[in-house]
């Protein structure tokens, strides 16, 4: 199947062109979708379903960089690859610096050049997903780690203080986790917390983030959902995790159980460092209060 590829630009001359210029090319077959103007490019880019973008300078009243800035803050990672009708240096490195990958001018383009920089933008693009996916992964489980944790914690935070919405955390803790590695070496203790990883994860929203916290822990961060939503997901969650044995080996079927804690804010803390205390708080009451159950922060 093509991939496919946008074009932004506010020109049809210049779509009919670059359309030609791809009906020449010599290697891979794309298929060329066109939007005419900033906010339809705009919309089709976030989308998230092309595998590159050709993108104008010129779009009427607003520019190609205007368009990049903005859909990269929306977290756009399509590679772009930017057109204009200037040759000038400034363009350039303002288009580089905004996020885009390359630069073609347009009365030097050849279907060639078209080719060669789709290529490269894709295998570049191919490249700093892999390198952001290390930077934000946790490598045993795929979850998002530590690091990103704080970083999307410290962003809710400001949203949540701007736009006046509920943000929930709930901190998962796999019960006895000590034992299974003392037990049944750590290769099975990796397997255990690799598939409670992805029954955890599997009961949040797309628009939710799952991490893995440290060790043993779980964090899930809950966009504009309330403590009673908190609640019920961490219900879910231990259930998701209790209801069937984890298998390890050929010989070993475990028994794994969590406990969770569940806050949000504004009604249990005012700032993201004190969800996260709030959380934390209601975790270790769940431990206490004899494990494999979901705790909220007002029930303490």
């Amino acid at each position: 199947m093509a991939r496919k590829i946008l074009l932004i630009d506010d020109d049809r001359m210049q779509a009919r062109l670059v359309q030609a210029h791809f009906k020449n090319f010599q290697g891979e077959r794309y298929e060329l979708d066109w939007a005419a103007t900033y906010e339809r490019g705009l919309e089709s880019l976030l989308h998230g379903t092309h595998a590159a973008c050709l993108l104008d300078y010129q779009l009427g009243e607003r520019n190609g960089l205007e368009l990049i800035r903005e859909a990269v803050a929306r977290g756009c990672r399509t590679p772009i690859v930017f057109l204009t009708a200037e040759s000038a240096e400034r363009i350039d490195v303002a288009a580089m610096n905004a996020g885009a990958l390359d630069y073609l001018v347009k009365g030097e383009i050849t279907p060639r050049m078209i080719e060669r920089s789709l290529r490269y933008a894709l295998k570049l693009g191919e490249t700093l997903e892999a390198l952001r996916r290390m930077a934000t992964r946790d490598q045993l489980t795929g979850l998002l780690n530590r690091r990103e944790f704080e970083r999307v914690l410290n962003e809710e935070d400001e949203r949540v203080r701007r736009f006046k919405h509920s943000l929930a955390l709930v901190m998962v803790d796999i019960d006895h986790f000590k034992s299974v590695n003392d037990t049944h070496g750590h290769p099975a203790g990796d397997a255990v917390l690799r598939e409670v990883s992805r029954r955890v994860a599997d009961e949040v929203r797309t628009v939710d983030r799952a991490f893995r916290f440290g060790g043993e822990e779980i964090a899930l961060l809950l966009m504009q959902t309330d403590r009673a939503g908190a609640l019920d997901l961490a219900k879910r969650a231990c259930r998701a995790v209790e209801r069937d044995p984890i298998i390890v080996s050929d010989t070993i079927a475990l028994n794994v159980t969590v406990s969770a804690g569940a806050a949000a804010m504004p009604v249990d803390a005012g700032t993201g460092y004190e969800l996260l205390n709030a959380a934390d708080k209601a975790l270790y009451a769940a431990k206490a209060a004899g494990r494999n159950r979901a705790v909220a922060f007002n029930e303490l």
